[in-house]
């Protein structure tokens, strides 16, 4: 796994020069810190650092093919290379280092964009054809690994694996008010956009193709929509066999590499199928990490004891408290380059840490399942939802609720009569294609009233939901209602939200690759085809998933309640253990950067530190402290301090490459 940027001049301009794109990588330096490289010619720089993991001598890039006429730089996996690699050479293509990196140079040789289709992996990456002065950027299917892009006025294209990059050369340092309303709506901004004004993410399965002139993503990828069929009840068994070895297959994939591959154990059902997996292919005995809370509320370490016990790994944990938590924000914020509804990023920054700590620089996850196999409690709401729309006079139906967030009704000022209010159900709502996020994106627009006057002006006549209407995949309307639910989880908060600032972001601030079985395409693409009734059989989550993989896991296990994966909350705003949180919500801080109402943040803070608060409260509050971090860190800085300088381990220009070597000390 890799850092990539570069600057392609669109129009004639002076030539991109070896201190910017080593002023774009520089940075980045946690993203590679193996290898570093740099192209250039009178119309593109691309700048590489390397995190070597396959074919790790010989494998600097930039890399070009036989004719020197396209240049790569690269960032992930293509897990199907060395079958890819097999096509290519009976086609005449001629190889000089064993990455993955110079297959995927030569697939795109052969067929073009078209080369994607047959990529199995996690990527992002640049090809610059010098001849045609075209570049191509692409993004795997749901959006693993990030790749972010802008235009400048003076006619050149930026992008680079994180903003900070751009930002370094060019790019406006003001956030996007538009984004920050639908980071409080949908907890994450919409696909295709960031934060920051002027910078955008080249979406999920998309690619873009460059010359000359301005020019728009293209999708070459996006969910699948299977109509739903009658499939008969015999056939549950037979594609329960079928998926658990799809799913083996797709972690065999995934532990192709030349270093050690390593686990996340969580202690839930995901991230214990696929270190199970593991084991079984692993020739020696397999290392796991996993995270423990001082608060009781909040771990999960007994079940992943019992996991450690069953699979004999070597296994390591690193306990998080509370004031970890609050300390260590700002510098995740730094790497997330996004505010946050939530302090779950802050741990995986630690675990990720300790993998490295450890030695390891890959290993595997359960991200995914969720989503693809029905497991999260959004889709229960909504399945109960449903059925108290069917029948509104119900005193039952609308009791469920009490099951599925016993939490929220321990509190005795929130009976019965909040949960009618709170889930209430008008019959005619039924129809909303979104029906199964309306409750979650109600109570988030409600706290866009923190936003200051100023920013509320600019968002007038703005609807986030009409601008994810344009985004959403042809026929979404037309889907069965649990698969709605489930496209709009994947579209929206797994790639803006857990592959990036709880994924990739905090993995790689450490120097770690996360791979996720669950994410292989063929795995996603036989999950969408499988009937609703399958994934969750009544409120039961996952059914399916525990019936395909029911041999490879305790009893325990396999029945065990889901546990989200959260963090404390309210402890960012009562420790005392730093004082940035108070001043951050200071009158003056709110007033000159403008985008909160003090007065009301300032209610909402007392109201926090006094009694238990709501989930919304504080995930409000902690959009707010996190939106100040970042103008703080992006906006307000005029420099960023502490960032070295990266000498370019190879230089390649049209008239050859050049090893500079790097300064010892």
């Amino acid at each position: 796994m890799c850092g990539i940027a570069g600057i392609v001049n669109l129009k004639e301009a002076e030539a991109p020069s070896l201190e910017q794109v080593v002023a774009m990588i520089s940075p980045l330096r946690h993203r590679g810190p193996d290898e570093s490289g740099v192209y250039l010619d009178t119309r593109a720089g691309l700048g590489h650092l390397r995190l070597s993991i396959i074919g790790i001598d010989g494998g600097t890039q930039p890399i070009c093919n036989e004719t020197g006429t396209l240049w790569i730089v690269y960032n992930g996996e293509a897990y199907n290379y060395l079958e890819l690699k097999e096509d290519l050479l009976a086609r005449g293509h001629r190889f000089t280092t064993r990455t993955d990196t110079e297959v995927l140079l030569h697939l795109y040789e052969e067929y073009g964009p078209a080369c994607l289709d047959r990529v199995n992996g996690q990527f992002a990456f640049a090809i610059w054809d010098a001849v045609k002065g075209e570049l191509f950027l692409a993004r795997d299917r749901v959006g693993v690994r990030p790749l972010y892009y802008t235009f400048t006025p003076d006619g050149r294209l930026l992008f680079a694996s994180e903003i900070k990059a751009i930002l370094a050369v060019a790019g406006r340092r003001e956030l996007d008010a538009q984004a920050l309303s639908q980071l409080f709506v949908f907890w994450s901004a919409l696909p295709g956009r960031t934060f920051f004004q002027g910078v955008e993410a080249l979406p999920p399965g998309h690619y873009l193709r460059v010359a000359g002139r301005r020019s728009a993503p293209v999708s070459y990828w996006r969910i699948p929509h299977f109509c739903e069929q009658k499939i008969p009840p015999g056939e549950l068994a037979e594609a329960a066999d079928s998926f658990a070895a799809l799913l083996d297959d797709a972690v065999r994939l995934r532990l192709r590499a030349d270093v050690p591959v390593g686990a996340y154990l969580s202690g839930g059902l995901d991230s214990s199928i696929i270190a199970a997996l593991i084991a079984r292919h692993c020739k020696s005995r397999l290392k796991t990490f996993s995270l423990g809370f001082a608060d009781p509320a909040f771990d999960e370490s007994s079940a992943q004891d019992e996991m450690v016990t069953r699979l004999g790994t070597d296994h390591r944990r690193v306990l998080v408290e509370d004031a970890q938590i609050r300390t260590l924000l700002p510098e995740t914020v730094w790497h997330c380059e996004q505010p946050t509804l939530r302090t779950s990023p802050v741990p995986m920054y630690l675990l990720s840490r300790l993998v490295r700590e450890e030695g390891y620089k890959v290993v595997l996850s359960g991200e995914g399942a969720d989503e693809m196999l029905g497991g999260y409690n959004i889709f229960k709401e909504a399945k109960i939802r449903q059925w108290w729309g069917r029948l509104p006079g119900s005193s039952l139906r609308p009791r469920l609720l009490e099951r599925l967030y016993p939490y929220v009704f321990r509190d005795p000022s929130r009976g019965r009569q909040f949960l009618r209010e709170f889930f209430a159900v008008d019959p005619r709502q039924l129809d909303d294609p979104f029906f199964s996020h309306a409750v979650r994106w109600g109570g988030g627009a409600r706290n866009l009233t923190f936003m200051s006057k100023g920013a509320r002006e600019q968002l007038e006549g703005y609807d986030p939901r009409e601008e994810l209407v344009h985004l959403l995949p042809d026929g979404f309307a037309g889907r069965d209602f649990f698969s709605r639910a489930q496209v709009l989880e994947i579209e929206l908060f797994l790639a803006g939200f857990l592959l990036s600032a709880q994924g990739d972001r905090v993995a790689m601030a450490h120097s770690v690759e996360m791979r996720h079985p669950f994410l292989d395409y063929r795995v996603i693409e036989s999950a969408f085809r499988l009937p609703p009734h399958w994934k969750m059989r009544g409120l039961a989550e996952k059914y399916f998933l525990k019936r395909a993989c029911r041999d490879l896991l305790p009893e325990r296990i396999l029945k065990r309640a889901k546990q989200p994966y959260r963090a404390p909350v309210r402890s960012l705003f009562t420790l005392a253990a730093a004082d940035y949180v108070e001043e951050l919500l200071s009158t003056a801080s709110l007033k000159a950067s403008g985008y909160f109402d003090p007065e009301r943040v300032g209610r909402l803070f007392r109201k926090v530190l006094s009694v238990p608060a709501g989930e919304f409260d504080n995930m409000a509050l902690m959009g707010i402290v996190t939106t100040e971090i970042l103008h703080r860190q992006f906006v307000a800085a005029s420099s960023w301090k502490g960032v070295p300088v990266v000498r370019p381990d190879l230089v390649c220009t049209p008239l050859g490459r050049k090893k500079w070597g790097r300064p010892r000390g």
